[in-house]
């Protein structure tokens, strides 16, 4: 499967399948999950990124234990929508994925994603320490939500274009 169109992520999917969100870093990838009606994103956990083949397989585990039949990877361009070198290294994260599992996958805009989930979890009052442990999977479900709240409004007739 190629890289698609976020909008037409859904018509990939099979009734009952989820999307499992990404957010790759350097040194973990946070993991989130939608629920089987594409409403709601959660965050699922944080993997700390060690070889690419085993990272891909715990990826490829979560995806078939929670029957994700789809990925959304967050891209982070940089603030003026131009790609960046951390851009580049997830698009081809992501082309390595689909070298592996033929998944639909589509990108989101991840621009101050991890600073919106931060700010949220100091106001929350979250200390340094938990903040640290799941700020990664807490910013794959920002991400995922994104996307999910996209689809949400095409399906409603709200939005009709990219």
């Amino acid at each position: 499967m190629a890289i698609c169109n976020p909008s037409d992520l859904k018509r990939f999917l099979k009734p009952g399948e989820r999307l499992l969100g990404l957010d790759v870093g350097s040194k973990t990838v946070g993991l989130a999950l939608s629920d089987t009606r594409l409403m709601v994103a959660t965050p699922l956990r944080t993997l700390r990124r060690g070889r690419f083949k085993s990272d891909a397989a715990e990826i490829f585990g979560e995806a078939e234990r929670h029957c994700a039949g789809g990925l959304v990877v967050g891209l982070p361009l940089a603030l003026d929508g131009r790609d960046s070198p951390r851009t580049q290294s997830v698009r081809q994260f992501a082309r390595n994925l689909l070298e592996i599992r033929d998944l639909p996958l589509a990108f989101w805009d991840e621009r101050l994603s991890t600073a919106a989930v931060e700010r949220t979890m100091i106001e929350a009052d979250l200390t340094r320490r938990r903040r640290s442990e799941i700020i990664d999977r807490t910013a794959a479900a920002y991400i995922l939500q994104g996307l999910l709240d996209r689809l949400g409004y095409q399906a409603a007739g709200l939005e009709t274009g990219d």
